[in-house]
């Protein structure tokens, strides 16, 4: 199967299947490469826990490739476990990616919320990167991966209840419009915004250092992201990662979550904001941040540092 997303740049689209059957996916920024015609013949070895990155593809050259998780968390019917390979390149990390790459990784997000939310059962899409020993990663090179839940998950959950609760009290108004708005007119919390998207430390953030990116035009999900907004993505959050790295002198172990709108809820795509939640393990250059008594007891948080810091420390970076 061959596929063009239209737009500028384009990102042509081809799939097959590994020798164990599982699908995999590239995301070419040129066209006629035939990968639907190459076939995996590699005697791949039973799956077994562990590290599976090595095994996952074949070394037929890339851009960004999408493929099917050896050892997944969730397995079909259940749930599907996918996997994102940003680069080619070993050594590299999202930050260092060009913005052209980073809109052929946006248009693989795109693409994998659409197909997985497609699949029956699936009630949630999310899509993420886990970047640094700190966070718990054994393997370096730059992925992310995306999960296809059967449910949908608490913290999504408790936004959704929150999100129509908000509307119930306020007339009608909308929870994301309104916490953007007053972000805005704040203003001490924003880190950098462009014409498309805005980035800001939360009002009552819980780690030392984490941002939350909202397109400036409300959308329940990356689908639904227009032409200018995609476009505009790559440059601003190449800026912030470059920030993460940049305030202590060293990569910053880092989860990148993007929180999309449940499959299915009509009502709540039309009252949910889709945004990407970036945070840092990581308070101090020798000093992480460790769930502790109350945070880990009580799900109480303390943090050693105001949201209006933060900000203003990203802000410097």
């Amino acid at each position: 199967m061959l596929m063009t997303f239209m737009g500028t740049p384009s990102v042509w689209k081809s799939s097959t299947r590994l020798a164990d059957g599982r699908e995999i996916v590239y995301f070419d920024e040129a066209p006629g490469l035939g990968r639907d015609q190459v076939r995996d013949t590699r005697p791949l070895p039973p799956r077994m826990p562990g590290p599976e990155l090595p095994y996952g593809r074949p070394d037929w050259g890339y851009d960004v490739v999408v493929f099917e998780n050896r050892f997944p968390s969730l397995a079909e019917p259940l749930g599907r476990c996918e996997v994102v390979c940003f680069t080619p390149d070993h050594d590299a990390s999202f930050a260092q990616l060009s913005p052209r790459r980073v809109r052929t990784v946006l248009e693989a997000w795109v693409d994998r919320t659409l197909a997985l939310s497609a699949l029956p059962g699936t009630r949630q899409v999310y899509c993420f990167e886990n970047r640094g020993e700190e966070i718990g990663v054994t393997l370096h090179h730059p992925h992310g991966q995306i999960y296809a839940f059967p449910f949908v998950a608490p913290r999504l959950a408790q936004m959704v209840t929150q999100t129509a609760a908000y509307a119930r009290a306020h007339d009608g108004r909308n929870l994301f419009d309104d916490l953007i708005a007053a972000e805005v007119a704040a203003g001490t919390r924003v880190v950098t915004r462009n014409e498309h998207w805005i980035v800001f430390v939360p009002e009552a953030a819980r780690w030392p250092y984490e941002v939350r990116i909202f397109p400036v035009v409300r959308v329940p999900d990356l689908p639904a992201l227009d032409e200018a907004a995609r476009e505009s993505f790559g440059p601003l959050y190449l800026d912030v990662l470059r920030r993460f790295d940049a305030l202590f002198g060293q990569p910053a172990p880092y989860i990148a979550a993007w929180i999309q709108a449940p499959v299915g809820d009509e009502d709540m795509r039309g009252q949910f904001g889709a945004h990407l939640q970036v945070l840092s393990v990581r308070r101090a250059a020798n000093k992480l941040k460790y769930l502790a008594g109350t945070e880990s007891g009580m799900g109480e948080w303390i943090n050693d540092i105001v949201p209006e810091e933060a900000a203003q420390r990203l802000r410097e970076a």
